[in-house]
């Protein structure tokens, strides 16, 4: 046995020596001489190519890189922009790794900080690729920050981030970044002593006057009698248009990303599409430490769009997000003609998810009712192809079955993930922690949910809203600790929420199946826990829910809301307040197991 660990060993160490060590100053990429290292970079990465392993060098320092050199793509990326906010897809991108496979992109602790608008790494149909040691920075974030001093109903006086270049002319605040200045403006009020955000507007300052008391400080005059904020919140400030995301990961496999530092993320975050056994570990997704900086990310922090084979998220942190830390989802297409009894033709539908090869040859597809969600059959993609950014033609091996409409809908079902996220924090986001809609097994543990916007967790599926697929039909969230969590989505503030688009129920059918939430902690501000729509078998087993300082005052309303769910099990939970309610709808009692009290109102009604 000895001599068999040991000659495991020396294979291992032999591997590690084979690696080819590409160090980037070879090629002229210098640290800490603020240059473009874009173009030098180009010739290190390009030695990397049939080589059987590489590592790609960067000596610590900081590293620069400007779109001016950079390689041009041309990517549709799902959830991105629309066709009137972005028309001609072209991305410059600081890394750009196509076709490439073993490399492991040493960064030692260096950050690389990028200029104007840019992608910062693209890895397009590569294999076995690692990202790890290095801090991801932008010279001017997107996002535009200041902190507010003094508010009135006629005046607003803040204090700029140094980092949100601004200019007063003729009486008017003018955001500009490299090369951009933004066109239109979302806005997101902040509250860092509380870890808490809200929507807010930047109208009130488009209309106002303003005027510069010193370098870093503007007064505003004008009608701010809705603007409600404190001295020393945060008022955070982008342009809406996803026109970039930080980060692509395109039809490739084996991707590892660890200890990675992500200050800045410049529109939606690292975005993974069709891609396979994806493990994030590490990944920090926040401001720099002292930086003064609240917002780190414009929209999500990791997207991941029609993915298959492992995701792991283990060990990250995200804190400042304009939208959701974690999504994963497929999408429905919308069958617009058929064309033969194999063939037809389907369509995107969401303004922002389009232009992709969302079906290839070998992909196992599910048809489905959209207003139900309710799925009839399975086929097997023959051949697909666009034929618009908005249209595929896609031929079955098979004649349809004659449930099949035009109207339906299509899901991809290979590219769908098995997901673990676990040990992580998720804190400081308008929005949800995660939403998660995947039919493979999902494992959601020992992670904390501080204060999110909305649900913690939030399990979906649509076909005639987002077009985000599809059912779940294993989940176990359990061990977390869900604090405080949907303090600004009241009444529809449960912590976590199944809630599936099928406006029309079906009798006997369920959209999700088989969710288990055991052994968590709840600190609810309010009464809403759970709301479950359209599942069958659902368990809420053995959690603790406690009662934090900002309980209200008024009517109690029910813990649970279950709307057309069966084979539910509700009990051996603690309550640290009252005797929980659950509200039915479309069900009946036998339908569930519990030690709650059932809410008499509304009435509960059959299937």
């Amino acid at each position: 046995m000895m001599k068999r660990y040991l000659a495991i060993l020396l294979v291992g160490c032999c591997l590690q020596v084979s690696a080819q060590v590409v160090d980037v100053t070879r090629f002229g990429v210098s640290p800490n001489t603020f240059t473009d290292a874009t173009e030098a970079l180009k010739k290190a990465i390009a030695t990397t190519r049939g080589q059987s392993e590489s590592v790609l060098n960067f000596p610590k320092g900081r590293y620069d890189f400007w779109p001016d050199h950079a390689t041009e793509t041309h990517y549709y990326i799902s959830n991105s922009s629309s066709e009137k906010e972005f028309p001609v897809k072209k991305q410059k991108v600081g890394l750009f790794l196509k076709g490439l496979k073993n490399i492991t992109i040493e960064g030692n602790g260096s950050v690389f900080v990028f200029h104007g608008k840019m992608i910062t790494w693209v890895l397009d149909s590569c294999e076995n690729i690692s990202i790890r040691n290095l801090a991801i920075n932008y010279e001017r974030p997107g996002m535009s920050e200041m902190t507010i001093k003094e508010s009135s109903p006629t005046s607003v006086t803040a204090s700029i981030h140094p980092d949100s270049k601004f200019a007063v002319i003729d009486e008017k605040l003018i955001w500009y970044g490299e090369k951009w200045t933004p066109q239109n403006y979302h806005a997101v009020l902040v509250r860092p002593a509380e870890g808490t955000l809200f929507y807010s507007s930047w109208d009130p300052f488009l209309k106002s006057k303003a005027e510069k008391i010193n370098s870093l400080t503007v007064k505003f005059t004008g009608d701010f009698s809705k603007f409600k904020a404190r001295p020393n919140d945060v008022l955070t400030v982008r342009d809406p248009y996803r026109d970039y995301v930080c980060a692509f990961n395109n039809r490739s496999k084996n991707i590892k990303l660890h200890n990675l530092q992500m200050y800045s993320l410049h529109g939606l975050g690292i975005v993974s599409q069709f891609s396979e056994n994806l493990n994030f570990d590490s990944v920090f997704v926040e401001p720099e430490k002292n930086s003064g900086r609240v917002i780190a990310s414009s929209a999500d922090g990791m997207h991941f769009s029609g993915c298959k084979g492992q995701i792991t998220i283990n060990n990250c942190r995200f804190n400042g997000l304009h939208d959701d830390p974690v999504n994963v989802h497929g999408t429905h297409l919308i069958v617009s003609e058929i064309l033969s009894p194999t063939s037809l033709k389907v369509k995107f539908m969401h303004h922002q998810t389009y232009g992709f090869e969302a079906f290839v040859a070998g992909d196992t597809v599910a048809y489905l009712h959209p207003a139900s969600l309710q799925i009839y059959a399975n086929a097997i993609v023959k051949t697909a192809r666009l034929i618009s950014e908005k249209e595929m033609v896609v031929e079955m091996q098979k004649p349809f079955t004659r449930e099949l409409k035009v109207g339906d809908a299509l899901e991809n079902i290979t590219w769908t993930p098995s997901v673990i996220i676990k040990n992580s924090l998720f804190a400081g986001t308008i929005s949800r922690g995660n939403l998660i809609t995947t039919r493979r097994k999902v494992v959601i543990e020992n992670n904390v949910y501080y204060r999110t916007g909305m649900h913690a967790i939030l399990i979906e599926n649509d076909a005639s809203g987002w077009y985000e697929s599809g059912p779940v039909n294993d989940v176990t969230i359990r061990n977390n600790q869900f604090i405080e969590c949907g303090y600004n989505s009241s009444p529809n503030n449960y912590v976590i929420n199944i809630n599936p688009q099928n406006h029309q129920l079906v009798p006997k059918y369920y959209v999700h199946k088989n969710i288990h939430i055991e052994n968590n902690r709840f600190k609810v501000y309010d009464y809403p826990i759970l709301s479950a729509r359209s599942t069958d078998g659902l368990t809420f087993i053995n959690n603790k829910i406690e009662n934090s300082d900002f309980m209200p005052a008024g009517q109690k309303r029910a813990e649970f809301s279950l709307t057309a769910c069966k084979d539910v099990k509700i009990k051996d939970n603690q309550f640290e307040a009252k005797e929980p309610l659950i509200q039915l709808q479309n069900m009946n009692k036998g339908d569930i197991k519990t030690d709650v009290i059932i809410n008499p109102s509304p009435a509960a009604k059959t299937n």
